[in-house]
């Protein structure tokens, strides 16, 4: 072997995951519906289903105001593409063999139609999501990761009952605003993305932070981040590519570990 230090691999030759660009409507359909799957399952691995209570829709890329949306009733470790449920805005099935949670629609749609750049919404009543809209405090930036929901989160501090109301669904639409995540007092957390796998990892990272702060809090008084520091560090890790390339790993390994999750 040389002693002398191998050449520098090109860039252009480096094997590196971007999100894919599809041809036609079939093949972004497609696309999404097994992320949605995979996010599921992944959510169901790290137990922040609570019951029926909990869903993530994405937008189909062809019909207006149409979104799919796991089943009712369905364990999220279970759910494959074929599961999933295509609903119109009115929570009216156009496609699929199951029910739809009136609850999830009554919220996503309203956030869809608010935000037409959002192809994905998650809500699930996550452990220490769930803690922290109990305080009715936002994700504090005492982390790194806590960083990149700076002043791109918001907080809906009341609380109204189950979401099967429509207004409710606008207030919640209001309150998230531009944002990428919401914390819903007494009821848990939401996030967005331009991806499911942004949406996806967007939620996990949030809930973690929450287990963070909350850890923190009963150790004893975190020391915040500066707000110049917190705003750079979320403008290097907050955007929805960053988001969709963290997620990659986890959609690596749920797709080859339960591959059953295509079908």
């Amino acid at each position: 072997m040389s002693t002398q230090n191998p050449a520098p691999i090109p860039h252009d030759q480096l094997r590196f995951a971007m999100p894919p660009v599809h041809e036609n409507y079939a093949d972004e359909r497609r696309y999404r519906k097994e992320r949605l799957a995979g996010a599921l399952r992944i959510f169901g691995r790290f137990g922040y289903e609570e019951g029926v209570s909990g869903h993530i829709t994405a937008r189909d890329p062809e019909y207006d105001d149409c979104y799919w949306v796991n089943p009712f009733g369905v364990p999220f470790k279970h759910v494959t593409v074929g599961d999933l449920v295509l609903a119109n805005g009115d929570g009216q099935v156009v496609d699929g063999r199951f029910h739809v949670n009136q609850a999830a629609f009554t919220t996503h749609v309203a956030v869809h139609r608010a935000r037409p750049e959002v192809v994905a919404v998650a809500h699930c009543h996550s452990t220490y999501g769930r803690a922290v809209a109990a305080l009715g405090e936002l994700v504090e930036p005492i982390t790194q990761e806590a960083c990149a929901f700076y002043e791109d989160h918001a907080l809906l501090d009341e609380y109204t009952g189950v979401g099967v109301d429509p207004e409710e669904g606008k207030r919640i639409a209001v309150a998230l605003g531009s944002n990428k995540a919401l914390v819903l007092r007494g009821h848990g957390l939401l996030t967005v993305g331009d991806s499911v796998d942004a949406a996806a990892w967007w939620f996990i990272a949030m809930e973690r932070a929450c287990e963070v702060q909350v850890a923190a809090r009963s150790a004893g008084r975190p020391v915040l981040i500066d707000r110049r520091q917190a705003m750079a560090t979320r403008e290097q890790t907050g955007s929805d590519l960053v988001g969709w390339i963290n997620y990659q790993s986890l959609w690596q390994d749920i797709s080859r570990s339960e591959p059953d999750l295509l079908s």
